[in-house]
């Protein structure tokens, strides 16, 4: 691509490389504003000339260049090949721009070293996405292809779009409901602060939540209520804190045939979440600030539970950078109390 001032006798066809406004008398009694971008008619020079101008600063497009919209409808048709299809749509190409959205509800899974890649090639073919687990909601933006300059190399986007393969893919949720379980103390019933937040949560994500199910915040009370779940996924928020693996919630998973794979997470706050599972069914032991609807722990692992992603103890484990989250203003221990 050749860029600079020319002539306007050379710049008919070429690209207005920046925003020009012709005085009122060419354009009827009121300013005309040229957009940059506009390739560039006989009419418009002839304006431009009438107008005192000599000279125009253009972009015109050389052998093996492929103008900007090009360039990014044919970036975005390869990125949505494969996997990605089903998962996300791209609009039309605009000032060198296409915008990819969601279809549906779920988890964005960002290949970082296909991304890294992608931009790396030519400093003017660009691709920004949310980052890697994010959730997202049905036409949520998860990306935008720029291409910076007006126009590109062909061997340039070839080089991007010959290895570019399932760079975003879309994990949509595969459950349809869950059940929450709230325990309770002395026979108070708790407030349904925590039942709204958690309805929040899985309706989100496409899903129902059973109805209201409180029990006895005691171990043989609440392994029979997890056993009689009807809900494809478990939630456990107990009216005290689980504060130890043999502590109550845990040991009523167990006692109800379950198993206990992880307690405690390097996220905060969120600390005191525990995973499990009771036969094919995932149970997520909720900390208490999952009466709150704020980002806390319990949403990393929740969402990607419900998007059928195995989640590990090393998973969790590693939860750790970046796991200092906004604290929620109505918790009862703040993190900075005494300091």
């Amino acid at each position: 691509m050749k860029f600079g001032s020319v002539a306007l006798a050379e710049a008919e066809g070429a690209i207005l490389a920046h925003s020009l406004v012709l005085p009122a008398s060419e354009a009827v009694g009121k300013p005309k504003r040229i957009p940059k971008g506009t390739c560039l008619t006989a009419e418009d020079l002839s304006a431009l000339g009438r107008a005192g101008m000599e000279t125009v600063t253009v972009a015109r497009l050389e052998d093996g260049d492929v103008d900007e919209d090009s360039a990014a409808a044919q970036l975005a048709s390869v990125l949505l090949e494969g996997k990605a299809r089903a998962g996300f749509r791209a609009t039309g190409a605009g000032a060198g721009r296409v915008n990819l959205y969601a279809k549906g509800c779920g988890l964005v899974r960002i290949n970082a070293d296909m991304v890294n890649h992608i931009n790396s090639v030519d400093p003017m073919i660009t691709l920004a996405t949310v980052p890697d687990r994010h959730r997202v909601d049905a036409d949520g933006m998860v990306a935008t292809i720029k291409i910076i300059s007006y126009s590109v190399p062909q061997a340039a986007l070839d080089a991007v779009c010959s290895v570019v393969e399932d760079a975003l893919v879309l994990h949509p949720p595969i459950f349809s409901s869950a059940t929450l379980i709230e325990t309770t103390i002395a026979g108070d019933t708790p407030s349904d602060k925590g039942r709204r937040a958690m309805a929040g949560r899985v309706e989100r994500m496409g899903m129902t939540l059973s109805p209201r199910v409180l029990v006895a915040h005691e171990v043989g009370a609440l392994a029979s209520a997890i056993e009689q779940v009807t809900g494809q996924v478990i939630f456990v928020l107990t009216a005290s804190a689980t504060s130890d693996t043999l502590d109550v919630a845990p040991q009523a998973l167990r006692e109800a045939g379950g198993t206990v794979e992880r307690f405690g997470m390097p996220v905060d706050p969120g600390n005191l979440l525990f995973l499990g599972r009771l036969g094919e069914k995932p149970v997520i032991g909720l900390p208490g600030c999952a009466r709150s609807p704020a980002l806390n722990g319990a949403d990393w692992v929740l969402e990607r539970v419900v998007c059928g992603e195995e989640v590990s103890h090393s998973d969790i484990a590693a939860m750790g950078v970046g796991g200092l989250l906004k604290e929620i203003p109505t918790r009862p221990m703040p993190r900075e109390k005494g300091v």
